[in-house]
């Protein structure tokens, strides 16, 4: 599986070179690349202070990032591995806090913030995949399904 590594440098200047060059790449080679492989990780490179409790999605900097390639690449979050990143990349851009939950925290999103973000996502990846030929909507469903929205493929059809 691709990862795009981003260092803290990259972070602090907004250069999102490193993964326009990985999107680029993949997007020339599309149909020579398996479906496993065309699943991207980022792994991020920020060295906190000691003594900073903060995660990663609530640091500014580090969420500036995401914002600036979100809004370069707004279809992006299809092309990650979902499984793994969907809920780091959406804590990124979505209002959220951290709930202490048993022995741990649990990432809570605002609800209303985060409806707003999966229905952009949805028709944005629409028109994404409808500009690209790719008519199945099954991938779109289930990255929506693990951010917990049910979303109907008939809905599809009104896209």
């Amino acid at each position: 599986m691709p990862t795009i590594y981003i260092n803290q440098a990259c972070i602090e200047s907004l250069d999102i070179t490193p993964a326009q060059i990985a999107i680029e790449k993949l997007l020339a080679h599309w149909d020579d690349t398996s479906e496993s492989d065309r699943a991207f990780q980022i792994e991020l490179v920020w060295d906190k202070e000691d003594g900073d409790p903060r995660e990663l999605s609530e640091i500014s900097e580090v969420r500036l990032w995401f914002v600036r390639l979100d809004a370069t690449y707004p279809w992006f979050s299809y092309l990650l591995d979902w499984r793994l990143e969907l809920s780091r990349y959406a804590a990124m851009l979505v209002p959220h806090e951290f709930k202490r939950e048993g022995d741990g925290y649990v990432l809570q999103y605002n609800p209303e913030a985060l409806e707003l973000f999966v229905m952009q996502k949805v028709f944005t990846i629409s028109l994404w995949l409808k500009s690209r030929g790719i008519e199945s909507t099954a991938k779109l469903q289930q990255m929506t399904q693990s951010l917990g929205y049910e979303i109907d493929s008939a809905f599809f059809s009104l896209l």
